[in-house]
């Protein structure tokens, strides 16, 4: 399980074996949430969220913002699409 992101004691991680959409998995001790890509739109969205409050999961939403673009190039990578 590639970490391609650190922030905050959260990891930003990218399953090699992981299913389409592409998206990224950020994990705490007691937390995870999935954001789908949208790398055609330079974005991203909240796809699933256990244990991280509102104010978590902002931000993270802004800091994930700003690597959208590494992260679809990396998501290519690992699962041969680029």
């Amino acid at each position: 399980m590639p970490t391609i992101l650190r922030h905050n004691g959260w990891r930003v991680v990218i399953y090699p074996n992981d299913h389409r959409p592409p998206h990224v998995h950020v994990v705490g001790i007691n937390e995870h949430a999935r954001f789908e890509l949208l790398c055609d739109l330079g974005t991203l969205k909240l796809m699933s969220n256990i244990g991280l409050t509102y104010a978590q999961v902002q931000v993270l939403v802004a800091y994930l913002s700003k690597h959208v673009q590494k992260l679809c190039i990396e998501w290519g990578r690992i699962h041969d699409h680029g």
